[in-house]
Formats: C-alpha cells, structure tokens, sequence
C-alpha cells in the first residue's frame, strides 16, 4: 500500500482525547505545594498530532472541546501548529477536560485528571464522517476512547471507514487506569492495574489495526497477561499488525507485521535509545508516536522509524511539557545527526535555540508597525509646552485609532500593521488592540538608560510573565562597539539577562539597536551600525527581530543581510526605524529597504505622529484633525513600502519563518 495512499489530503487523523495540561513550575515539588502552572495543550492523540505536524505529516484531530476559553486555546493551538481541525466539535454543554501535573523527581510525576463529562468523552458516531475518514491515510485510536460506549463506538465507526478506503489503523494503547474507574481519582500517575475487562475490550479491535504501540504495561494488558513476553505472544495470534514495544531509556523493540497467515515471524529489530538525562516523561509516548510516524507514514525502514520515534521521546524527557516540547523535522534531523552537547539536553543551546525559532507563531511576510512607546520624549514635549502627562494617555489613544483608520485604508497592500506600545500610558489599550489580533510589541527599557537598565529594574523575567503570550518584547539599546568594555560588558549583560527571560517565557525577542551620537562622529555610520549588530550576535544574543536604522547605501544591506544570516540562520530580519527623519527622506529609505528581503517592514514613531503631537498638545488641532494627520503619514509610508515590494520581483525569504 502507497504510504500516502495517492493524492489524499492528510496523512493521519488522531482520535480521542483533546485536553488543557496545567504543569506545575516548582520543579521537585508536591502537587499540593505547586503554586504557579504552565498551562500547555494536552491528551495524547492531540499531543501526537501536534507531533506529527511538526515533523511534516497532514495531521488531523478528530475529538470534541467545551465551547468555551479553554475550548478555544486548544483549537487555536492545534490551529496554530497546522493541525486541521475542521471536524473538531465544539460541545455547548461539556467543559474541555484539564490535567494537573507536577513533576517531583525522575521518578515521581503526580497527575490529577478533571475529566468528570468532559467534551472529548462526548464523541460519538454521529461526529464520524466516512468521507472525512476516508481522505487520510490513517486513523489513530487512543485506547482511553474505548473505555465508554459511546466513545468505543465512535471509534468502531472510524476503524471501519478508515478499512472500507484503504486507509490503516494506529492504535495507541495509551491505558491510564483511572480514566477506566480503575485507580483512585487522585491516582493519575499509575499505569498498570490488571482487568480482563479492559483487556476484552482492547481486543475486540486490534485484529483491525495495522500497527499497535505501547510500553510494556500497555502490551501486558493489551493481550490480558502479567508477563511481556506472552504478551507479545498473544497480540501477535491476534493480529498481524506491526507491534511496537516502548522500553524508554532502553528505546524499542519492533515485532515486524506478518505477512500471511500462519506465516513465520520475523525476528524483532531492536532499536538502541539515546543517552540523556530524564527531567520529565510525561508526554514522551506521544512524541515517541509522532516519531515513529513520521517514518512508518512514509515508508521508511522500521529501524529508522523506531530510531525517530526513540529520538523524540529522548528530547521530550529532557523539557517541561509535553506538546510544546515535541520537536519539529528540523530539530529532529539536527539530533539524529549531531546528537547533543550534554545528556542534560534542556541546556543544550543549539538544540534550545533551533527549537524555539522553529516553533515560534508563524511571522508575517512584512510589518508596518507605528511605534508609539514613546514616555520620556513625551513627557518632555508635555512640560515644554506646559501641558498636564496625564494628557500623554490621552493622545496615544488618538494615535492608536489613526493606526486603525490607515490599516483599514491599506487594505490590500500585504502589510500586517502593528504597534509598538507601552504600559505606562498606554496600559488600558493594549487589550482591546490585542483583541483585535494587532502585531503588538512593548518596550522593556528604562527610557535613556545607558548601560541598559529595565523598567522592573533586573526582574525582566517578573514583567514579561504579567504579558500575554503573544506580545513581543521590544528593547532599545544605545550600544556601540567602540564602547569601553566595562561599559560594553554592562550592556551585553543586561542584553542576556532579557534574552534569556524571552527564552524562559516563548517570547519572542524585538532589538532596537541605535548606536549613539552618530551626528557628531566622524565613523561611517553604516560601519558603526554593523559593528555593533556584530558585537552583540557574537555575544549570543540572537533577536528574533532586529529593529535598525537604515543602511545608507545598498553594499551595506548586503553586508547586514550576510551578518544576519551567518550569525542565525533563523531570525525572522530586520524592522527599520525612522529617528524622527523627515518623512519625505524615511519614505525614500523604505523603499530602499523594501528591495532587501532582510528587511521586513518598518517600526516608526515620530516622524508620523511628532508634529502633530506639539500641535495637539497646545490645543492648534483637534481630536479629529490629529486622528487623520497621523493616518495620512502612517499610510503614506506603508504604501510606500507596499509599493516597492509589490513591484519586487518575488524572492524567498533568507530567514525561517514558520514551523518547517
């Protein structure tokens, strides 16, 4: 049978449970004595199918969430992850199931199931569409759906119309004893209680499956017996169906698929693990799964296919969660190949790095932001002109309706438009702009601060965790690499401090780099300017966005573009700004910039908003004239861009932007 099974839309369609993980942040610490979560997605089929869209598999999902904000976050994440979701149902009178989880050792993970009439236990054969099944080259079952009646005949359902069109069945075994009413409700951690009731169950449908996976348990009770080795024995006179074996550290043992009856079996292969340091395995089933698929859906040999699913569930133990942490086809090849810098994988720095920037929210192809974050060159303006601060806030919120009135005017031109704003006078609009799914980042700086100091003083990590998840974290660093190198070391410090408090939240990481008194230095500017870019890339310190000043002549943008690229592969460009540059010479400069595929857009403040401001401020305007002043010259430059990049003969994009 073609892996692929011709031209069909997706190569699998995970069934069963779709859930909320909420993962305990002290590390080593009871589950009664947890006081901060992650809250991550969960349930093993949507974590495998998250798995195997990563790893390049049509992945689909095929479950019921509440309708509600939980509901909600695991579609869009499954969304987000490129998970189809079109058969998802949204269930009005269930709430979408949670897991509590901590981790308390090696050995010790307590979970907590709040399962109690959850959606995804509300599938049922009317949920089922043959068509739907019939466009995948695979179904896969989780075993904790044939624990219900209606459950189990849902997927009864799903397995004959996967057989009736040539498609195959997966089976993960998947057994968690109190989702079967087998261990007490605050037992979650369990994973074996023997039941013959559970076993009859199981076996009614593993004759239909083309490739069963489980753990030792699993396969004991699968086939209803207390030891592996019968275990084996028993599924393989039930079924020809691939067997795969999980055996953690010790990796896996394959049971190749028989190929007539009453056939000989060939002998199992043997697939060796990897060496690492476990932090947590909660989830690494899952990601072991999307492995092995990865391979198994596309035809390769079964020692490939157990060494993938091997390597996933190493790079899982290793991290905190259990989807997010499932690597992506980029991140996998990069360990097959290299392996890791320690078995302590979490604190490998490439892996780390090539994990986040191939996992962040896919990047837009060019941003028009109007950075508006602005707080001490406005409170300056405000005692110049003997106007109260309390009117700052005031006037952004005019800034920010003239951004809406120009996004809606541009419609059309391909810009994303963004903001740039703060939380000083800005603080209650910055929801209602997320709402409407604005591009937002926010700055973090002391304003002026040389060496860099941050608004929170050095806990940047205690700010970014108050923002929502999306919001990007932009930092102006007045930074030159002729600096002393006391004064030079500051700055990188306080630099990797922010870094790192972006990589600890999955924030992505907004540089603004203005090397300071170019008007009075004799140094090319464009020479100074790089300098400093390469300084800080050479320090570690890999921005996903770098927000820049314009390179003044073309070689000097080729010069950036390679420095870029050599240093991370993976950053998503450049953001040029303005400088308060008069908007005749900016708009020349950006459609200079357009022509780079470096640059991805702009990030401009006063030139657009600065003279309407000192007129606002001393009553010359109004409400109504400054809205549609500050619209004229934002859309003026994003028609600009738009108009250069159109015009640009189309050319891929240096940088990686979205889940490969």
């Amino acid at each position: 049978m073609n892996a692929r099974n011709g031209s069909r839309p997706l190569d699998v369609i995970c069934i069963g449970r779709a859930a909320v993980d909420l993962y305990g942040e002290q590390i080593g610490a009871r589950l009664e004595d947890v006081t901060t979560f992650a809250r991550y997605l969960g349930g093993s089929p949507a974590n495998t199918a998250v798995g195997c869209s990563r790893l390049g598999l049509r992945a689909a999902m095929l479950t019921r969430v509440g309708d509600e904000q939980n509901g909600r976050f695991v579609l869009d994440t499954l969304q987000r992850e490129g998970v189809d979701v079109s058969h998802v149902v949204r269930d009005p009178t269930r709430l979408t199931a949670l897991a509590f989880l901590s981790i308390r050792s090696r050995t010790a993970f307590p979970l907590l199931f709040y399962r109690d009439r959850c959606a995804d236990m509300a599938l049922e054969t009317g949920d089922v569409d043959p068509n739907y099944i019939g466009t995948a080259a695979s179904v896969l079952i989780s075993g904790t759906h044939l624990s219900h009646p209606t459950t189990y005949a849902a997927c009864c359902k799903a397995i004959g119309a996967a057989r009736a069109a040539g498609g195959r069945v997966i089976l993960d075994i998947d057994f968690r004893p109190v989702l079967w009413g087998l261990a007490p409700l605050a037992d979650g951690e369990t994973r074996y209680v023997a039941a013959s009731s559970v076993s009859k169950n199981l076996q009614t449908i593993i004759s239909d499956c083309d490739l069963i996976v489980g753990t030792e348990e699993e396969f004991r009770i699968a086939a209803d017996t207390s030891e592996t080795r019968a275990a084996v024995a028993t599924l393989r006179e039930k079924t020809s169906a691939t067997l795969v074996l999980k055996r953690g550290e010790a990796g896996c043992t394959i049971y190749t698929a028989r190929q007539s009856a009453g056939g000989a079996d060939s002998a199992p292969i043997d697939v060796p693990g990897f060496p690492i340091e476990v932090f947590n395995v909660l989830g690494a089933g899952d990601a072991f799964m999307a492995g092995f698929l990865s391979g198994w859906l596309r035809a390769a040999p079964l020692t490939e296919c157990g060494r993938r699913a091997n390597a996933c569930g190493a790079l899982v133990v290793s991290r905190h969660g259990c989807a997010p942490a499932i690597p992506t086809r980029l991140e996998l090849d990069h360990y097959l190949q290299h392996g890791a810098a320690t078995p302590r994988v979490r604190e490998d720095a490439a892996l780390n790095r090539l994990h986040r920037a191939t996992t962040r929210r896919p990047a837009p192809p060019w941003i028009a932001a109007l950075a508006f974050d602005h707080r001490a060159p406005l409170e300056q303006l405000a005692t110049e002109l003997n106007a109260p601060h309390a009117r700052i806030s005031e006037f952004k919120h005019l800034v920010a309706r003239a951004a809406q009135r120009a996004s809606q005017r541009a419609d059309g031109l391909g810009a994303t438009c963004g903001l740039i704003l703060d939380d000083r006078y800005g603080a209650d609009l910055l929801p209602e702009l997320d709402e409407t799914g604005w591009w937002i980042a926010r700055p973090v700086e002391e304003p002026g601060s040389r060496p860099l100091r941050f608004e929170q003083g050095r806990n940047v990590q205690a700010m970014l965790r108050e923002w929502p998840s999306r919001h990007v974290a932009k930092c102006l660093v007045a930074f030159d690499a002729a600096d002393s190198p006391e004064l030079r070391g500051q700055q990188i410090e306080a630099l990797r401090d922010l870094a790192s408090a972006c990589e600890d939240s999955g924030r992505e990481l907004l540089l603004e780099v203005i090397p300071p008194n170019l008007d009075d230095d004799s140094r090319d500017p464009d020479d100074v300017l790089l300098n400093a870019v390469k300084a800080i890339a050479a320090a570690g310190i890999l921005p996903d966005w770098w927000k820049l000043p314009a390179p003044t002549r073309t070689p000097a943008w080729k010069r950036l573009e390679s420095l870029i690229h050599e240093s991370d592969p993976y950053c998503r460009g450049v953001l040029v700004l303005g400088l308060d540059a008069p908007i005749d010479e900016l708009a020349d400069q950006l459609a200079e910039a357009a022509t780079h595929p470096t640059c991805r857009g702009f990030a401009v403040g006063r030139t657009i908003f600065g003279e309407t401001a000192r007129a606002w401020f001393v009553n010359k305007i109004d409400d109504a004239s400054a809205i549609e002043a500050i619209s004229q010259r934002y859309l003026r430059l994003i028609q600009r861009f738009a108009g250069v990049r159109l015009s640009v003969a189309p050319a891929p994009l240096m940088y990686a932007s979205v889940t490969p």
